[in-house]
């Protein structure tokens, strides 16, 4: 991770009372050595766990942990404000639900309150307790509200249990605050951000063609990525609608229509698509439909089925038929073989602007995950950007669009499709 992201940038390091509090010690250390100004901000259960006089040797400032002990009148309102982003390392289940009701029990959950920085919570707790829908709830919640969640690690857990709830270590969290504090420049942030007056229409997740009533033909997309980048696009400016197949919290400020079939999406986007500036076809739409779609569920005693299949409309594809000038046209591509000449082909198939390669063969970037491994190509060249955050690679992504809102059409724009193309099992993870 690029130590430019950290360096200079004032973090306040959250660490509430759970067993993985050791672990915020050398996250600590690991943003000090990354340049940042650490703030370290505990629960007196978190200094239950771990000693304060380490803390404090290890940030950049003593630990504050009060909110009538502190020496400053309002000690929550003035670190809220200091801070570039705050980290939470571990967010046990009881600061989760006090931050998600609004409590202010405390001085963390006060300065998180009190904070309009970028936040970032780092769940930590046995499997029962990260499982339970109150938990899950409040994060959801949370989620809706514009906090960034880094989901916990499956390993094992105190007193021996094995299961999720672990924290992830200190470099991937670290990673993970990098890249999101590098996606929020002020210049970038919703008011005067670099996306403001644009329309941006984004699709998200796998479609699912119904076989009968309980079964259906599908893909393994989260929408991850597609969420990623309707999230980012409505931090910068962007007047977002997504378009999805899947059930994950909506990003803050973006209009959500839900779909499920590629008939259904295509009707949707195509509609949608003529008012909007830049479109961004991050769905995994499925190549081929049953053409009859049994009435009942098929039984077993029946035998295998058999199954004709008819194509589905290439969304992204008409889509490069039909858009009007001016506006910038994104593909996706999910990948197992040599992703940037399969993306370039594509880019000139569909007449898109840009085409992102997944390659989804790569460690660490395959389908549901948290980080991709991407190669974006455009008519003048292409980026490949190592395995990093699904955040990271919207904004990259968004990037690449404001260079090509930037150029002059060229005459290739209006290139004939080719006839016999890939399909469209493109797609984000």
């Amino acid at each position: 991770m690029s130590r430019s992201s950290l360096e200079g940038a004032t973090v306040v390091l959250g660490v509430s009372g759970g067993i993985a509090a050791y672990k915020a010690v050398e996250v600590a250390r690991r943003l000090v050595d990354a340049g940042a100004h650490v703030v370290p901000v505990a629960t007196r259960s978190a200094l239950r766990m771990i000693g304060q006089p380490t803390l404090s040797a290890l940030a950049s400032e003593p630990v504050h942990h009060s909110l009538f002990e502190d020496g400053d009148p309002i000690p929550h309102t003035t670190l809220g404000r200091r801070a570039d982003f705050v980290l939470v390392v571990p967010a046990t289940a009881r600061l989760i639900g006090a931050y998600a009701a609004g409590i202010s029990s405390d001085l963390l959950v006060a300065t998180l309150l009190a904070t309009r920085s970028p936040v970032l919570l780092c769940p930590a707790m046995h499997t029962e307790m990260w499982e339970h829908p109150a938990v899950q709830e409040n994060l959801a919640t949370l989620r809706r509200r514009g906090v960034h969640v880094l989901a916990p690690d499956e390993g094992r857990l105190a007193g021996g249990d094995v299961g999720a709830g672990r924290l992830p270590e200190p470099a991937r969290i670290v990673e993970e605050a990098a890249a999101l504090l590098a996606a929020r420049p002020a210049g970038r942030r919703a008011a005067g951000g670099d996306l403001e007056g644009l329309r941006v229409l984004v699709t998200a997740g796998g479609t699912r063609e119904p076989i009968d009533p309980v079964r259906f033909i599908g893909n393994r997309s989260s929408g991850k990525q597609g969420y990623a980048v309707a999230e980012a696009a409505a931090e910068r400016g962007a007047a977002v609608t997504l378009v999805s197949t899947v059930g994950l919290p909506p990003p803050a400020g973006a209009t959500v229509v839900r779909v499920e079939t590629a008939a259904e999406m295509a009707e949707a986007v195509l509609g949608l698509a003529p008012s909007h500036d830049v479109v961004v076809m991050a769905a995994a739409v499925a190549d081929f439909r049953p053409v009859l779609p049994a009435p009942e569920k098929l039984k077993k005693l029946g035998g295998p089925p058999s199954l004709v299949l008819e194509p589905t409309v290439d969304i992204l594809a008409e889509l490069g038929r039909r858009r009007r000038a001016g506006q910038v046209l994104v593909g996706f591509a999910a990948e197992t073989g040599p992703v940037a000449a399969a993306a370039a082909a594509k880019l000139a198939d569909k007449r898109a602007d840009v085409l992102v390669g997944n390659d989804v063969a790569a460690e660490g970037a395959g389908f549901e995950g948290d980080t991709n491994a991407v190669t974006i190509v455009t008519r003048t060249g292409s980026v490949e950007l190592p395995l990093t955050s699904k955040r990271a690679v919207a904004d990259a992504l968004l990037d690449t669009v404001i260079a090509q809102r930037g150029r002059e059409p060229g005459a290739e724009r209006g290139a004939a499709a080719r006839d016999g193309d890939d399909g469209q099992g493109a797609g984000s993870t």
